[in-house]
């Protein structure tokens, strides 16, 4: 069984349902449904998912150096690993690679193996048999490239399960500690290390498919030479038809939409018509014949009905499309080419017409809006843009900032002078952190203590002959004071305390003691002495 029918019916991973399932074509590597390649999809291969099913020549053992005694142990929730590493160096192996990447059984990584080993040896690379678009001139020059990869390029990297000393990735640059398991690229080098994880091609950075890789000429300043997989360094050498995937020999193709094609496979997507030196049209990214399009994407005229063609120049509005010919007013039939239009119940007409016929009445100046003429609307209203003024100054409010009062539209500053609360100290307008005293508005800066002037908002504050104060004002400017100690005597934060009296004198209750023991003289009976009082038990010790 093919590859192609296995890969029957599989879903496109870009259009989702609107593929019904990859449909090969005779020989294009694109969908017949969607046109999106076979590598869009969700392809699969068929039986063993080993390199060697794919690549007719033999390979070198991907174990062909280890520091410890091999072991054939492959762990079974794997499809692939490299065999010869003892269970905890083969996790170690696959520790560095990405879970959804790691070729685990039943998972998406075994999806991407799938797709890698596909994308990574296409056999039309290794075997002439495949190759159905190579003239009998060109077979040599392709035995030659075989021959040349196959011995001079192509390899696999092979496994240490320790490494001898601490040394550098070539791919990351990044440290790789001595005793780590790396993998090794013979053919750039026996110390040409790589952590699992980065033995990636150059060009697609996809991971190579049981370490198999070919190896380019040195590109950068240090004379290295990077890693690729087969097709990538396929297309170094050289160019491959974007349509049936085959290396391209001859000395004459096509380059187009970035891409390189034989001359003859640079076709309509739609009826497969050679597009070479031809003009076409780009549909979702492929290319469509100029007959094509117009039968099959070309837009329909809304007033006659017939396709309107590349050539023709395409007029839309809402989704609806007309010949410049057609673009006619639906009652005096004027052309409305590059004209103000109005539209009514699918129908398109000239300013005039659409003005005589369906024209609304400014709320301002009584006159009709004409077709193209901007109109504001405000609850079931409208104007024009120059009507829509402030009731009071009379000023163009536009798109600017307005308030609604009594069916009357005002400008900020005339809707303030008129309507806004105003502070009772400044007679300034209140806009925020306003607040109110005895049904008077005060900016929260402006309601102040009539004494020090701190501001009381949010304070606890005593009012005196209608003035507000704050509490330690109040306390010094009307509380009674103790005779004892002098200080004002207030309640705390301003409220109720207990105080003595007697005789026109206050004491706090803490400050009404004997002058000579201290005792607190409180719901006790006292004598006074002069300026003082003092217990009974010292009255009779004195008197």
């Amino acid at each position: 069984m093919t590859a192609d029918v296995v890969d029957v019916g599989q879903p496109c991973i870009a259009c989702g349902d609107k593929c019904p399932g990859y449909q090969p074509q005779e020989w294009k590597k694109f969908c017949a449904n969607c046109k999106c390649p076979r590598m869009g999809h969700e392809v699969y291969i068929q039986g063993s998912l080993a390199v060697n099913e794919r690549v007719p020549i033999k390979l070198p053992d991907a174990m062909r150096m280890v520091s410890t005694a091999k072991s054939n142990y492959v762990p079974a929730k794997y499809i692939w690993a490299p065999v010869g590493l003892p269970r905890e160096k083969i996790e170690e192996f696959f520790k560095s690679i990405p879970d959804e990447k790691k070729p685990m059984k039943n998972s998406p990584g075994e999806v991407y193996w799938h797709q890698q080993l596909i994308q990574q040896f296409p056999p039309q690379d290794f075997s002439l048999e495949e190759c159905h678009f190579i003239d009998e001139s060109h077979k040599k020059s392709y035995e030659e490239f075989v021959q040349t990869r196959n011995e001079h390029c192509l390899d696999r990297g092979y496994v240490r399960d320790i490494l001898p000393d601490t040394s550098t990735c070539r791919h990351c640059k990044g440290v790789i500690h001595k005793g780590s398991v790396v993998v090794v690229a013979p053919k750039c080098g026996e110390t040409a290390y790589y952590h699992p994880g980065c033995f990636v091609c150059s060009t697609c950075n996809e991971l190579l498919v049981e370490l198999v890789y070919c190896v380019g000429p040195p590109t950068d300043e240090n004379n290295a030479a990077k890693i690729f997989c087969e097709r990538h360094f396929a297309e170094q050498a050289k160019p491959r038809c974007a349509a049936c995937e085959e290396l391209i020999f001859a000395g004459e193709y096509t380059r187009a939409m970035n891409r390189d094609w034989h001359a003859n496979h640079f076709t309509c997507s739609s009826c497969v018509q050679p597009l070479t030196g031809k003009r076409y049209v780009l549909r979702d990214g492929n290319p469509v014949c100029l007959k094509c399009y117009e039968d099959n994407f070309a837009n329909t005229c809304s007033d006659c009905h017939k396709p309107i063609g590349i050539e023709g120049r395409d007029l839309a509005y809402k989704e609806r499309h007309w010949h410049e010919a057609c673009f006619l007013c639906a009652l005096c039939k004027m052309s409305l080419v590059d004209k103000a239009f109005g539209t009514k119940d699918e129908k398109i007409y000239c300013g005039n017409c659409y003005d005589t016929s369906f024209g609304q009445k400014c709320d301002g100046c009584g006159e009709i809006f004409r077709a193209g003429t901007k109109k504001l609307e405000y609850k079931g209203r409208q104007w024009h843009e120059k009507c829509f003024v402030c009731v009071s100054c009379k000023h163009a409010i536009g798109t600017g900032s307005f308030v609604p009062k009594d069916n009357e539209i005002y400008c900020g500053r005339c809707y303030e002078e008129k309507f806004a609360l105003r502070c009772s100290k400044c007679s300034e307008v209140i806009a925020t952190n306003g607040i109110t005293y005895k049904n008077a508005p005060y900016h929260k800066e402006c309601f102040l203590c009539s004494n020090c002037n701190t501001t009381l908002a949010g304070q606890k504050f005593t009012v005196k002959e209608d003035k507000p104060y704050c509490a330690t004002c109040y306390a010094q400017l009307f509380a009674k004071r103790c005779t004892a100690c002098q200080q004002p005597i207030i309640g705390q934060a301003g409220g109720s305390t207990k105080f003595i009296s007697f005789e026109n004198r206050h004491w706090h209750n803490e400050c009404f003691l004997c002058s000579l023991c201290q005792q607190s003289l409180v719901g006790k009976g006292f004598i006074t002495d002069e300026e003082n009082i003092i217990c009974p038990d010292c009255a009779k010790t004195k008197f």
